[in-house]
């Protein structure tokens, strides 16, 4: 476990990877450069000086507009900052200054990049993904808590599970109810938590997901079908792998399991 000045430093370089990850929301869906042209305004397209381009502070400065154009900021922009800092402090804390945190904490960032462009897209870019599958497949042999075998497996049960989902449903409806996207991110996840992670990963993706839908569904006050992006719930339910994973198949196999 790290002190508070690791943990403090590792939200602090979090708030610039996460100023770097909104680059990426913005660009990879266009399939545009993530390194050129320097960041700019939305609207106007004037390149945003380094003095206002510093993480939150210069959200708050500029009081959420562009210096040249004063057009409206959005305020996704420092929440994916604090997100990320907050993320990669909790990898600190979790694993100490280590080569696990750095995996782990990239692991998250490509989870959030996934998350917001899903949310916007209703895409889960390869770019990311598949990538991603041999990266943390090879992060596997320095990671606490899973072999390569695992991830393997992972890897296959978790791209295989949702496979075969989609494939049930489109023979059942004769509709697409899942993306491919869906399915190589869960592989990449599967590369991270292996085989157990990937059960941990679907209940909690399928219970916040279930919850959430039904909740849009009553404000919305119509009974119909919402297309809503699974992607993220798939994120959310790796990022609770992550940190309370093993805890939590303990506590189900030896807390509430009546033997």
């Amino acid at each position: 476990m790290s002190n508070p000045i690791e943990i403090t430093f590792g939200f602090l370089f979090g708030l610039f990877i996460g100023s770097f990850l909104n680059v990426c929301i913005c660009r990879i869906p266009e399939g545009a450069s993530i390194v050129r042209p320097p960041s700019n305004c939305p609207c106007c397209k004037t390149p945003i000086r380094f003095y206002d381009n510093i993480p939150v502070l210069s959200y708050l400065l500029l009081l959420g507009k562009c210096r040249s154009c004063a057009a409206r900021i959005s305020i996704r922009y420092p929440l994916v900052e604090i997100l990320t800092g907050i993320f990669a402090g909790l990898c600190v804390f979790k694993f100490g200054l280590t080569p696990a945190a750095v995996i782990t904490f990239v692991f998250i960032a490509s989870l959030i990049v996934v998350t917001f462009i899903d949310i916007d897209h209703r895409i889960i870019p390869d770019v990311i993904s598949l990538p991603g599958i041999g990266v943390f497949f090879a992060a596997s042999f320095i990671l606490p808590g899973i072999s390569p075998v695992d991830s393997i497996i992972g890897i296959l049960a978790g791209g295989g599970s949702l496979f075969l989902v989609a494939w049930g449903y489109y023979l059942i409806t004769g509709k697409e109810g899942m993306g491919g996207g869906d399915i190589k991110l869960l592989a990449m996840i599967g590369a991270v938590v292996g085989w157990q992670g990937i059960i941990l990963t679907i209940f909690a993706a399928s219970l916040t997901g279930t919850i959430i839908g039904m909740t849009m569904m009553l404000i919305s006050g119509k009974n119909m079908k919402l297309a809503v992006p699974f992607g993220p719930f798939l994120a959310l339910g790796a990022v609770i792998h992550v940190f309370y994973g093993p805890e939590l198949i303990q506590w189900y196999l030896y807390g509430i399991r009546p033997f």
